[in-house]
């Protein structure tokens, strides 16, 4: 069974596998270092992956595998730990400042692994 949370991107992309679905509990978030990028891995459901960048966006620091995660509406949320800025976990835009965004990637669950989309450089 694959299950895929994608945001819209162009570029030429590669899935890299990252863990298993076990290694991740629900409603918390790790860390998986990708290449140059620190994404952190949220899981909120038996089949509900998603991959936002570890940096938040606000300060800068790594923090954000160690978000809040909730919802505003229907929409899946992290909330920074620092300054508590909410995000949307599958566009990253953030609710409670408009000048501000949170990386995604594209995530799936194939055969029980987790992979992620990584965006080739341009």
């Amino acid at each position: 069974m694959t299950i895929t949370i994608e945001p819209t991107t162009e570029a030429a992309t590669t899935w890299v596998p990252v863990c298993e679905i076990g290694d991740l509990e629900q409603g918390w978030g790790e860390v998986a270092l990708l290449g140059a990028d620190q994404v952190a891995l949220v899981r909120l459901g038996d089949d509900e992956i998603y991959a936002v960048d570890h940096l938040d966006p606000h300060t800068g620091a790594p923090v954000m595998a160690r978000g809040i995660t909730g919802s505003r509406g229907d929409r899946p949320t992290i909330a920074s730990p620092l300054h508590k800025e909410v995000y949307d976990l599958v566009t990253g835009a953030c609710f409670t400042n408009a000048a501000l965004e949170l990386r995604t990637f594209a995530s799936r669950i194939v055969d029980g692994v987790v992979e992620v989309e990584v965006r080739a450089a341009a």
